[in-house]
Parts: structure tokens; C-alpha cells; sequence
């Protein structure tokens, strides 16, 4: 028995000592390319990033961090959906209030389905085999049906929504920035049921989700990340996180919540129960770095930056100046 003892102990902890230890910067790629950028989605069954960069999406090979292809062209790129049930992608086209569908394998584009103003985040809901569209300025969201390709009707949601996530049971959720709430969409009669406010956490913009202890995870502009149990529709707790998120992951099997800051971290929280948590790490990034994604199946968090020239004279709404050439780059994070 004590050798037995001895073997448990030499077998686990190599394990114990990985998931205790702090993430890191393990490889940078330089992918280069112009225009600014919003959401990083891995398509985890290929090993693919989709990277939005305002007239088209990037696909790049988690792997080696090569370009393998750009769904183009796109009028205001924002957020993508992958659905490979369906062998399509859909993407959206905030410009032209559209979201454009496009071919997996070759990324042509085959068709556009008319969407709103701000067409912004985009998600998929298995349960339903439904698209939803988060439209910012319009205040809904568009119902796609992602067999078919066919729009089924746009969902009024009462406020502003940027990121949501799919509970994989008929529900879908989604942040309103402006009210403070979280809504809860019913996927296949398409209308809203629930809303709930994320005070003290404002701003919510990223979003994740555990399915399995029905927990979702708010980022907000405020510096604040609210965890909701949403059967109740409630705020359980909040945590600090750095400041300009617009990224937030949940790894299942490290329980760790990841939130991408502009300031140049990434925040690390690890789920002890499912109402206690805390702050684990607050790894150093790259300014503008408020953008992620997590692939689950490789445990890896994937962030992209880039450096900037001045803000042109008389520019309005502008903090930044534009992209410089060549110094668009792709972060890998893991343990």
C-alpha cells in the first residue's frame, strides 16, 4: 500500500504542479495586414482562428500562425460564427447591416442575409441550429436558421448587446452595455424571457459561459467581472479584472476565467466552487490587447495586438491612430 501510495503521488503530481502554475506568452506570430480588429473565435475541431479585421476575416492555423485564407470581402467585419454541421461560417457585416455566409472549407462567400444597424457579435446555438446576430445600435439581435440560411426574424432586446453565449439548451444570452443587464433569449420561440441586472459591474461587453454549474461570466468596462447563476437570474459575485475588456473565456477543465484588457493584461480568475472564485495571475500582454479566444480543446487563449502610428489631425472619435504596417501579431497563451 505505501508503494502504491508513492506511485499515486509521483503520477499526479507532475499534474497538480502544471495546473498550479502561471500562464505565459509561449509563441508570438506576426500575421501583419491593415485595419483594426475585433473578435478572435477558434474553431477548435479544425484548429483555425477567425479574426475580423474591418473588410475581412482572417483565418489563421492555430499551429504555426500562417494565414490559410481571408473570407472577403466583408463591409465592417465584427464577430463569426462557425457552424460545421452545416460546413458554413457566418459572418458579421456591420457596415451593410448584413451578416454574410460563407463556405468552411473554401471561405467563399455564398450568400448574405440582411441583418441591423451595428451588426456586431454573432453566435451559434446547437439546440436550436440557430445564428444570432447582436446588433449594438439597432438593440436586437438577428434569428438566422443555420441550415438553411434563411433569416427568421430579429428580436427586439431592449438596450444595446455586445457579446452573449449559447447554454446549449434552448437558452442564448447576450450583455447589454448601456443598461447594465443581462437578457436571456429564447432560441427557438425567438423572444425575450429574462433580464437581469449586472450592478456593480457596468458595462458588460465579453461574455463566457459554464454550462455545467450554470454560471455566466459578465466582463465589464468598469473593471469588474460579474458571475451570474442564470437559473435565478442573479449576480453571485464580481472580481476585479484590468481595464478595456472586450474579450472573456471559460476553460471547463482548468476552471480558469480569462478576461483581455486593453491596458495590456490578461486576467486570470480560477472557479473554486461555483460562487467563489479568485484572481490567479494578471499576466502582462501588449497594450490594445483586449481581444481573445480560447480553444477549448487545446487549453490554449489566443490574443492579438498591434502598434500605432498618431491619430490623424482632425480625426473624430478617434483614440487611436491607424495600424502600423506589418505589426498586427497573434499572442499564444498557456501553462
Amino acid at each position: 500500500m505505501r508503494y502504491a501510495a508513492v506511485l499515486v503521488l509521483v503520477l499526479v503530481a507532475p499534474w497538480v504542479a502544471a495546473q498550479q502554475s502561471p500562464y505565459k506568452i509561449v509563441k508570438t506570430y506576426q500575421l501583419g495586414g491593415d485595419g483594426f480588429w475585433d473578435y478572435v473565435v477558434p474553431e477548435p475541431a479544425a484548429h483555425r482562428l477567425f479574426i475580423a479585421r474591418e473588410n475581412r476575416v482572417m483565418v489563421v492555423d492555430e499551429e504555426s500562425g500562417k494565414l490559410v485564407g481571408e473570407v472577403a470581402p466583408i463591409d465592417g467585419a465584427h464577430g463569426t460564427a462557425v457552424v460545421p454541421e452545416a460546413g458554413r461560417g457566418f459572418a458579421t457585416s456591420g457596415n451593410d447591416k448584413s451578416v454574410v455566409i460563407f463556405d468552411l472549407k473554401s471561405l467563399a462567400i455564398t450568400g448574405r442575409v440582411p441583418a441591423a444597424e451595428d451588426a456586431d457579435a454573432i453566435i451559434f446555438d446547437p439546440a436550436s441550429k440557430r445564428v444570432f446576430s447582436f446588433n449594438g445600435d439597432a438593440h436586437s439581435s438577428t434569428v438566422i436558421d443555420a441550415i438553411a440560411g434563411k433569416l427568421i426574424t430579429n428580436v427586439e432586446l431592449g438596450g444595446k448587446p455586445e457579446y452573449g453565449a449559447s447554454a446549449g439548451d434552448g437558452k442564448v444570452y447576450a450583455n447589454l452595455v448601456d443598461t447594465n443587464e443581462v437578457v436571456e433569449i429564447d432560441a427557438g420561440a425567438a423572444k425575450v424571457t429574462r433580464r437581469w441586472s449586472t450592478e456593480p459591474c457596468k458595462q458588460p461587453v465579453s461574455m463566457a459561459i459554464d454550462t455545467r454549474n450554470q454560471r455566466l461570466f459578465s466582463a465589464c468596462r468598469s473593471g469588474v467581472l460579474a458571475v451570474s447563476d442564470y437559473r435565478v437570474g442573479k449576480v453571485v459575485t464580481t472580481l476585479p479584472i484590468g481595464q478595456g475588456v472586450d474579450g472573456a473565456g471559460f476553460d471547463p477543465e482548468s476552471k480558469d476565467v480569462f478576461a483581455s484588457n486593453a491596458d495590456g493584461t490578461l486576467t486570470v480568475i480560477h472557479q473554486e466552487t461555483a460562487d467563489e472564485y479568485r484572481v490567479v495571475q494578471n499576466l502582462a500582454t501588449a497594450p490594445a490587447s483586449r481581444n481573445m479566444g480560447l480553444d477549448p480543446s487545446t487549453h490554449r487563449v489566443f490574443v492579438v495586438a498591434a502598434e500605432f502610428g498618431p491619430v490623424p489631425a482632425g480625426a473624430t472619435g478617434r483614440r487611436r491612430g491607424p495600424v502600423l504596417p506589418g505589426t498586427f501579431k497573434l499572442l499564444v497563451i498557456e501553462r
